[in-house]
């Protein structure tokens, strides 16, 4: 009987683990343990053998949410750090390949059900053609995937901290009003859940009112509630979000899609379609036309990091 292979999708707070037969990517007694409470990451993996009952695997894909290039791996917003080597001698694996957390989300794009996927705007995907994948979350996600004859090949990019570029007076003001408290203004300076709130924060200041929300869920659950600056907010983040989707689009030649994913704009897949990005994702001058015939989905599929990892696992074109 073949082992089960380990797979994980572990980011600052939780670790997610599952177990799929090698070379597959039916998942199975996947949980999430808090990182809290293990002293690292091969106390949480032995835990979680335990508790799923599961023998020792030969082979294990993880997929982190810090730069894993090296064999010293420091988390960013937890105190876990290891050696992969080490871990790979501690828990007798054969295989071990680690990948950074977007680089999974990439992966798993291809094994995400029809279902799990909501159109926003027309388009038709083109098939085996580069895909870019963006996700608001923690910070701005982005990793380009491209068909090989076998395989899908992930391209990891720092593309989220690309310089955001206004297109309207609004954007000018807003791009002042943060340049004066940080310098230089990236997209993921506004594409992210701080960024959210801190759009709030900064319309507040214009429109000279009282903030009265501290948490990007506070401005999310205000708008929804019919409070303007945090309605003006919320779809003002739809809409650079649509451009920084279409012009990495652009750059990419993602003639396969746009999907997005990550841990905020899943929940506002009733807002996107009222807001203006996918008018802000084509609106590209005289490439307008090549924008608007792309797809742009948003990702539902709970554990996309996880089919990741299992992708890239007997992926020959991840090492």
């Amino acid at each position: 009987m073949t082992t089960p292979a380990l797979v994980g999708d572990i980011g600052g707070t939780n670790a997610r683990f599952a177990l799929v037969e090698p070379g597959g990517f039916d998942l199975h007694s996947i949980e999430t343990l808090p990182c809290a409470r293990y002293a690292g990451l091969t106390e949480a993996i032995q835990d979680y053998l335990r508790q799923v009952g599961a023998p020792a695997p030969a082979e294990s894909c993880l997929a982190f949410a810090c730069p894993v290039h090296e064999d010293w791996v420091k988390m960013t917003n937890n105190d876990w750090a290891f050696s992969k080597q080490a871990v790979a001698e501690t828990l007798g694996l054969s295989t071990f390949k680690v990948i950074n957390d977007f680089t999974a989300q990439a992966l798993g794009i291809p094994h995400v059900n029809a279902d799990e996927l909501v159109a926003i705007g027309e388009g038709e995907a083109e098939p085996r053609r580069p895909r870019l994948v963006m996700g608001p979350g923690t910070g701005l996600g982005m990793a380009g995937l491209v068909p090989s004859r076998h395989h899908w090949i992930p391209l990891s990019t720092e593309g989220g901290h690309a310089t955001f570029a206004p297109t309207d007076a609004r954007e000018r003001e807003l791009l002042d009003y943060f340049t004066a408290r940080y310098g230089r203004v990236s997209l993921e300076r506004l594409l992210c859940g701080q960024g959210l709130l801190d759009l709030y924060l900064a319309h507040a200041a214009l429109f000279g009112v009282t903030a009265h929300y501290n948490t990007p869920a506070e401005v999310t659950g205000a708008a929804r509630a019919g409070d303007s600056i945090a309605r003006e907010a919320l779809l003002r983040f739809l809409k650079i979000l649509g451009d920084a989707c279409g012009d990495a689009a652009l750059t990419l030649g993602a003639l396969g899609g746009v999907y997005l994913c990550g841990g905020i704009v899943p929940r506002l897949t009733d807002w996107l379609p009222r807001s203006d990005f996918r008018r802000a994702f084509a609106d590209k001058g005289r490439l307008s036309a090549y924008n608007a015939g792309i797809p742009t989905w948003v990702v539902t599929a709970p554990w996309t990091g996880l089919l990741g990892a299992a992708e890239a696992l007997h992926n020959e074109e991840v090492t």
